[in-house]
């Protein structure tokens, strides 16, 4: 197990033919994992989508064709990035963006490889098999997401540590695609300078490369849209309380966190090992600074879980056998778990929507006004609809609304202002269990319930949710 000589973050020689060999190990594996949970998806990417379909077609960075252009993707970048690829139906471009982050997983995983492939052999293949079972690397893998991009960036700059000014630009980049890994880009930028022992000038210059890109789209958006800050800042206050709970659980679903536990050997690492779990940590606080998140697997904590694989390869030189080993099993055993009891549910959900967007396409009129919490499957049913955003993810009026994410104050008389022709609501199980306040706020609200009769039930999968149609 100590039969290699300790890794280095230098590379002085090209690349070579062994680390070709483990690059493509790592990158099938990584693929394999989002292949086998490619039914994943989540709401939000169609939201993207749309955005991007309106950027493709001319109509600009708009929610509704026919509305005002506001800051409904957190990612800033993402829209535009894949405008080429958002043609034709909303499910059809879904489907492509899953190829790329596929793609982009596989490109994060091979990074790790190269590095693995002068590891020992115990180091090399525990890796690769927490890799191999990570869930939340896996669903997010093909989820048509941003966060394959984010965790490419991420592994790029630790995987080029050794030059502090392209460590800080990726780190930097990360952080445009991702807000809330500022702190981690700005910790470890710094720490790849102090790494190499560079003066306070070079230290501070990494530093200010790495938020630059960040600052560029703060400024973006507060030219286009008035703030500073993702309009999903006012739509979704966060809340320290769920930030601590989504962070704990987090570090447990996704496994690898547990390999690098390891305080003792953490003294004998290298300063740039020492400077990603220093980041790591700094990320761990930001998260909970931020209330967390409301979408499974772990999203917010994928984008640096391949940086604590190098973290890994090189523990394994400086830890004792025993120590390496009951961390490597527990990790793995944890893994294990998590994928048994979790991927099944999200390995449908493509499926579930697709089905859910066929049924609703002869209820829901090209040319309606339809109001909705989930607004992005409604966008893949009615693409030509004008959809009211419930939850104020992507309408500045309602985000700053009082309520949280699902509870947003919106009345009858708003929706009755707004000319909106449909309401379609959140039930599970079905016919009336509203699981968002908002819903369960407007059932009962005496202008919906006079004007907007119930049309339709939607089944939504075989766990009896759905949605309800109620047309005015």
């Amino acid at each position: 197990m100590l039969d290699k000589e300790p890794l280095t973050l230098e590379r002085a020689t090209p690349i070579s033919s062994r680390e070709l060999l483990w690059s493509a190990v790592f990158a099938a594996a990584a693929a394999c994992g989002a292949a086998f949970m490619w039914g994943f998806t989540v709401d939000d990417a169609l939201i993207s989508i749309r955005y991007a379909h309106h950027l493709a077609s001319g109509a600009g960075y708009r929610w509704n064709a026919d509305g005002p252009s506001t800051d409904g993707v957190t990612p800033l970048p993402w829209p535009f990035l894949i405008a080429a690829l958002a043609r034709g139906p909303a499910l059809a471009t879904l489907a492509r963006v899953k190829a790329l982050d596929v793609v982009l997983a596989a490109a994060s995983a091979a990074l790790v490889g190269a590095r693995a492939a002068s590891a020992g052999p115990a180091a090399r293949f525990t890796a690769l098999a927490a890799l191999a079972t990570c869930l939340p690397l896996a669903a997010w893998g093909a989820s048509g997401m941003e966060t394959p991009l984010a965790a490419l960036l991420c592994t790029s700059c630790v995987f080029c540590m050794n030059r502090p000014l392209a460590a800080a630009s990726f780190a930097g980049l990360a952080a445009a695609v991702r807000p809330e890994l500022l702190p981690w880009a700005a910790t470890i930028s710094c720490g790849a300078a102090l790494a190499r022992r560079d003066p306070p000038a070079g230290v501070m210059g990494a530093s200010a490369l790495a938020s630059a890109p960040f600052a560029a789209c703060a400024l973006v958006r507060r030219f286009a849209f008035g703030r500073f800050a993702p309009l999903a800042v006012l739509a979704k206050p966060s809340d320290l309380e769920h930030g601590v709970v989504y962070a704990a659980a987090a570090l447990l679903a996704c496994a690898l966190p547990v390999l690098v536990v390891a305080p003792r050997a953490a003294r004998q690492l290298p300063r740039a090992q020492v400077a990603v779990l220093a980041a790591f940590a700094v990320h761990v606080l930001a998260i909970v600074a931020a209330g967390g998140d409301s979408m499974p697997y772990s999203r917010l904590f994928v984008p640096v879980l391949p940086s604590l694989l190098f973290v890994h390869l090189e523990l394994v030189r400086v830890a004792t056998g025993p120590a390496f080993w009951a961390r490597t099993c527990a990790a793995l055993a944890l893994a294990g778990y998590v994928a048994s009891v979790a991927a099944a549910g999200g390995r449908s959900v493509m499926r579930d929507r697709a089905a859910l967007v066929a049924r609703a396409k002869p209820l829901l009129r090209g040319d309606a006004r339809i109001a909705a919490v989930d607004i992005g499957w409604i966008s893949a049913a009615a693409e030509d609809a004008h959809v009211v955003d419930l939850a104020g993810l992507t309408d500045p009026e309602i985000a700053a609304l009082p309520g949280g994410h699902t509870s947003k104050h919106v009345d009858g008389s708003m929706l009755l202002d707004r000319r909106v022709d449909a309401i379609v609501l959140y039930v599970d199980p079905l016919p009336d269990a509203f699981r968002h306040a908002v819903g369960a706020h407007l059932a009962r609200d005496p202008l919906v319930t006079s004007h907007f009769p119930r049309r339709a039930l939607l089944p939504l999968g075989a766990a009896g949710a759905g949605y309800v149609v109620l047309e005015r």
